[in-house]
């Protein structure tokens, strides 16, 4: 993937799509560099897949395509939380669609679109262990 900044234009940075077949609904998108993991996300698998092909979000996360030269790509759009002054971070991050599609592709693999399921005894003992 590629970060687009205002000052230095597009530089790529390591990032990784994970998916777990128990956490049905969600895919993990991890920032690293040097091993460290500079940021993580959890999007909605469904709103990724909607993204490749039209705008979607109105929140922290915007996704939509995008289209450079013969290049297909997809925009990911991250907002921080509000600062005191007002100010809120945001990082646009370009992906090659064609890899997205094919990584959601293995997700549906493993879970059809509308055979998620969600354990609600699982999420009710996390939500209790988290207080």
């Amino acid at each position: 993937m590629q970060v687009v900044t205002e000052n230095a234009g597009r530089f790529p940075v390591m990032a990784h799509l994970g998916y777990r077949a128990d956490d049905p609904f969600a895919v993990t998108l991890t920032f690293r560099h040097e091993g460290v993991v500079l940021a993580r996300w959890r999007l909605d698998r469904e709103m990724l897949a909607d993204g490749i092909v039209r705008p979607v979000g109105e929140g922290d996360v915007r996704i939509g395509p995008r289209s450079t030269g013969r290049w297909r790509e997809v925009g990911l759009e991250f907002f921080g939380r509000p600062e005191a002054d007002g100010a809120r971070g945001h990082a646009l991050v370009l992906g090659w669609a064609p890899a997205i599609e094919a990584f959601l592709d293995e997700t549906h693999r493993a879970v059809p679109l509308g055979e998620e399921e969600v354990s609600l005894d699982g999420f009710l003992a996390e939500v209790i262990a988290g207080g």
